[in-house]
Protein backbone atom coordinates (compact mmCIF):
# COMPACT_ATOMS: atom_id res chain seq x y z
CA UNK A 1 0.00 0.00 0.00
CA UNK A 2 1.63 3.46 -0.79
CA UNK A 3 1.33 6.46 1.24
CA UNK A 4 -0.83 9.31 -0.14
CA UNK A 5 -0.74 11.79 2.36
CA UNK A 6 -4.22 13.41 0.10
CA UNK A 7 -5.91 10.06 0.29
CA UNK A 8 -9.16 9.47 3.13
CA UNK A 9 -8.91 8.20 5.45
CA UNK A 10 -9.04 4.23 5.76
CA UNK A 11 -11.45 2.41 7.31
CA UNK A 12 -10.62 2.29 11.16
CA UNK A 13 -11.96 -1.24 11.37
CA UNK A 14 -9.80 -2.40 8.41
CA UNK A 15 -6.54 -0.69 9.87
CA UNK A 16 -7.04 -2.44 12.88
CA UNK A 17 -7.94 -5.79 12.10
CA UNK A 18 -4.44 -5.15 9.47
CA UNK A 19 -2.58 -4.19 13.02
CA UNK A 20 -3.58 -6.97 14.91
CA UNK A 21 -2.48 -9.13 11.91
CA UNK A 22 0.98 -8.01 12.32
CA UNK A 23 0.83 -8.31 15.88
CA UNK A 24 -0.36 -12.23 15.49
CA UNK A 25 2.61 -12.29 13.31
CA UNK A 26 5.09 -12.43 16.00
CA UNK A 27 4.17 -14.91 18.71
CA UNK A 28 6.21 -12.85 21.42
CA UNK A 29 4.15 -9.74 20.82
CA UNK A 30 1.00 -12.24 20.48
CA UNK A 31 1.41 -13.10 24.49
CA UNK A 32 2.03 -10.09 25.44
CA UNK A 33 -1.09 -8.74 23.87
CA UNK A 34 -3.20 -11.28 25.57
CA UNK A 35 -1.42 -10.52 28.76
CA UNK A 36 -1.56 -6.71 28.48
CA UNK A 37 -5.25 -6.61 27.33
CA UNK A 38 -6.73 -9.68 29.44
CA UNK A 39 -8.46 -10.96 26.82
CA UNK A 40 -7.68 -14.78 25.72
CA UNK A 41 -7.92 -16.91 22.31
CA UNK A 42 -11.20 -16.87 22.19
CA UNK A 43 -12.36 -13.02 22.88
CA UNK A 44 -9.85 -12.18 20.52
CA UNK A 45 -11.32 -14.59 17.84
CA UNK A 46 -15.12 -13.59 19.02
CA UNK A 47 -14.25 -9.86 19.07
CA UNK A 48 -13.11 -9.46 15.46
CA UNK A 49 -16.09 -7.16 14.68
CA UNK A 50 -16.14 -5.60 18.27
CA UNK A 51 -15.00 -1.98 17.69
CA UNK A 52 -13.41 -2.42 21.86
CA UNK A 53 -11.81 -5.13 21.05
CA UNK A 54 -10.36 -3.23 17.68
CA UNK A 55 -9.53 -0.40 20.03
CA UNK A 56 -7.69 -2.76 22.39
CA UNK A 57 -5.17 -3.78 20.01
CA UNK A 58 -4.46 0.05 19.01
CA UNK A 59 -4.15 0.88 22.46
CA UNK A 60 -1.68 -1.80 22.59
CA UNK A 61 0.38 -0.42 19.79
CA UNK A 62 -0.14 3.12 21.38
CA UNK A 63 1.76 1.75 24.38
CA UNK A 64 5.00 1.16 22.72
CA UNK A 65 5.89 3.13 20.24
CA UNK A 66 8.59 1.06 18.40
CA UNK A 67 6.04 -1.24 17.90
CA UNK A 68 3.58 1.47 16.57
CA UNK A 69 5.65 2.69 14.03
CA UNK A 70 6.94 -1.14 12.90
CA UNK A 71 3.02 -1.57 12.63
CA UNK A 72 2.37 1.61 10.79
CA UNK A 73 5.19 0.71 8.31
CA UNK A 74 4.12 -2.87 7.66
CA UNK A 75 0.62 -1.13 6.78
CA UNK A 76 1.75 1.48 4.85
CA UNK A 77 0.16 4.30 6.79
CA UNK A 78 1.75 6.75 9.48
CA UNK A 79 1.55 6.41 12.99
CA UNK A 80 -0.77 8.89 13.60
CA UNK A 81 -3.28 7.51 11.78
CA UNK A 82 -3.66 4.46 13.33
CA UNK A 83 -4.65 6.37 16.68
CA UNK A 84 -6.92 8.37 14.77
CA UNK A 85 -8.45 4.89 13.84
CA UNK A 86 -8.71 4.37 17.42
CA UNK A 87 -10.20 7.49 18.46
CA UNK A 88 -12.81 6.41 15.04
CA UNK A 89 -13.83 2.96 16.28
Amino acid sequence: MLRDRKSPNHDPQALALGALGWVLGDSDRAERLLALTGLDADALRGGLGDPAVLGAVLEFLASHEPDLVAAADSLGVEPAELMAARERL
